[in-house]
């Protein structure tokens, strides 16, 4: 697949974002330009459009460079020189491009689905903005990327080797009990040593947020939030109701599966570092060595699923597109980067070999497949995707690989096990993403809480839907902290019920899969074809399935995991 950079029309080809003056000039042609005609103000979108994904990528790339070394202070500036020098000054020009098109007579001759989604997020844009919380924003944005700078920064000594901490977690899946109490004690000490500035980091960040929202007109960051990440197709009421379905549908199914597990261990009680580990004693599943024989066996699963997909990850890595492998100094986590000019998108993560990077390569190969489907769109509006959308892309491709897995694991156990695995981990996933979500709602409906209650929530919330199983003696301080793990508290508020909603949309395209693979397989490419050109309901639909988090649905979806897990066990 031979993919090339769009020839600009807008912006010279040799454009580069060093000075605000050298970004300045477009804005301002656009603000200064008469349009007279619908085609002017089409032509008028598609060089807005331009601009925009320009920008964007430029502050993707200045994001992805930072990532992967946060040790080098050039890349952090040049990341910090665009959020400090060049986002803020671009808000009054967006407000006022904004109101231009909203009251432009011609936007009503753009009445498809498409251009109404797009319309409709402007018109929330230009109700949020405030011109006092432009430097909040930028403040904010720069505090965010502290969490990275402080969790790359960790480590821990194994053997006499310097080992990140994605490295670390793998020894907690060995079988030698001594061994994973002592990597989990080393781990737990070395975030011992981040937990004040943690803390400290994330009430500057919740501060900064409250008086965002009060600045807005809100009484409180969630509200403000839910606005701008254009929640139109769901309330805060359906997350409550989520929260409550997960608790009485999936709990109690986690539960079994820990009982089961530490009657196999002959436990009573599991400790904190028996949650990774093999309950029968087996090696943990090691089903590639190194980047490359990851992304080749990927490549490999996605020719067989649709020759399209596999494509599709052999050009970002000709493309230099693709950082696989942990090192030191790189950020944790994993990522897919969407690069809306040459639409071709950036995959960051942190391989070490185990099962979980398996998972986490054909989740955002997900991610990327979507990004390509929609790269034809013609305004970067329409790729711009809500994250309940994004991840239905990424959550799918996780189980429909599954039965492709042989190309990792030649021995069946170990492709039961790996099967196991990832539909359990189903199950205490949707606990977690409830968890999170429940947390960030007290803490923004509560903004002057203490520290201290804040530790107190979080347990509570923990009990709430915790399974009762792990003994925790010794280590209270660990547990009270474990929040401070979720990047996605400090980088991206409010960004993780999608994943909950998203893994439901995820269980009923493979539902279908197990009906009808071509069929299923062929929807699910129309349905991330669409970008936002459709809302929620209607690209769910376009997939084959519904956008629903009901309680019915819920408990319809966990028997049909029971059922499979009963199947392989």
């Amino acid at each position: 697949m031979n993919l090339e950079r769009p020839k600009r029309q807008f912006l010279p080809e040799d454009f580069t974002i060093d000075t605000w003056e050298k970004v300045e000039k477009y804005f301002k042609d656009l603000e200064g330009r008469s349009i007279e005609s619908k085609s002017d103000f089409k032509q008028w979108l598609k060089d807005q459009s331009e601009l925009e994904a320009v920008l964007e990528e430029n502050l993707a790339w200045r994001y992805i460079k930072m990532t992967i070394n946060t040790k080098d202070e050039q890349l952090a500036n040049d990341y910090t020189f665009f959020v400090k020098e060049i986002q803020p000054k671009l808000s009054p020009y967006s407000f006022r491009l904004n109101k231009k098109l909203s009251e432009s007579p011609y936007k009503k001759e753009f009445n498809d689905d498409a251009h109404k989604i797009y319309f409709r997020s402007v018109d929330t844009a230009i109700k949020l903005f405030n011109e006092e919380n432009i430097s909040l924003e930028s403040e904010m944005a720069e505090k965010s990327q502290q969490f990275g700078a402080i969790s790359g920064a960790q480590s821990i000594e194994h053997d006499g080797e310097k080992i990140t901490m994605q490295k670390a977690s793998t020894f907690l899946k060995e079988n030698d009990e001594s061994l994973r109490k002592e990597i989990f004690e080393k781990i737990a000490k070395r975030r011992s040593e981040d937990i004040d500035a943690l803390d400290n980091l994330y009430t500057e960040l919740i501060e900064i947020r409250h008086q965002i929202a009060k600045n807005a007109g809100f009484d409180n960051y969630r509200d403000y939030k839910f606005e701008q990440l254009g929640r139109f197709d769901y309330s805060k009421e359906d997350c409550f109701e989520f929260h409550q379905s997960i608790k009485d549908e999936i709990v109690p199914l986690v539960k079994e599966i820990a009982e089961k597990k530490a009657k196999l261990m002959g436990k009573d009680q599991l400790k904190p570092w028996d949650g990774e580990v093999d309950p029968e004693g087996k090696d943990p599943l090691k089903p590639f060595n190194g980047g490359k024989e990851l992304l080749a066996k990927t490549v490999s699963i996605f020719k067989t699923i649709d020759p399209y997909f596999g494509d599709c990850l052999q050009t970002m890595d000709e493309m230099g597109h693709l950082d696989l492998e942990s090192k030191d100094g790189k950020s944790p986590g994993g990522y897919n980067y969407p690069l809306y000019e040459v639409g071709v998108p950036f995959i960051f993560m942190n391989a070490v070999g185990s099962h979980r990077d398996l998972i986490t390569m054909v989740h955002e190969g997900g991610h990327a497949i979507h990004s390509f489907l929609n790269r034809d769109l013609e305004l970067t509006s329409f790729k711009s995707l809500p994250s309940e959308v994004a991840e239905l892309s990424s959550m799918s491709m996780e189980l429909l690989t599954m039965d492709y897995w042989d190309e990792f694991y030649a021995d069946e156990d170990d492709l039961k096990r790996a099967k196991i695995e990832q539909l359990e981990t189903i199950l205490k996933i949707l606990p977690w993403v409830a968890t999170i979500d429940e947390f960030q709602h007290w803490v923004y409906e509560n903004p002057k809480h203490s520290i201290r209650e804040r530790k107190e929530k979080w347990i509570s919330i923990l009990d709430d839907y915790g399974t009762g199983l792990t003994d925790w003696t010794g280590y209270e301080e660990v547990r009270e902290n474990t929040w401070q793990r979720q990047l996605h508290l400090f980088e991206v508020p409010f960004y993780y019920i999608e994943y909950g909603m998203a893994q439901l949309g995820a269980l009923a395209v493979w539902k279908n899969s197990k009906e009808d693979f071509k069929t299923a397989i062929q929807k699910y490419k129309d349905a991330l074809s669409l970008g936002y050109t459709k809302s929620i309901p209607e690209i769910y639909k376009a997939a084959g399935i519904t956008f629903d988090f009901s309680k019915e649905n819920i408990s319809e979806l966990a028997k049909m995991i029971q059922e499979e897990l009963s199947l392989l066990n």
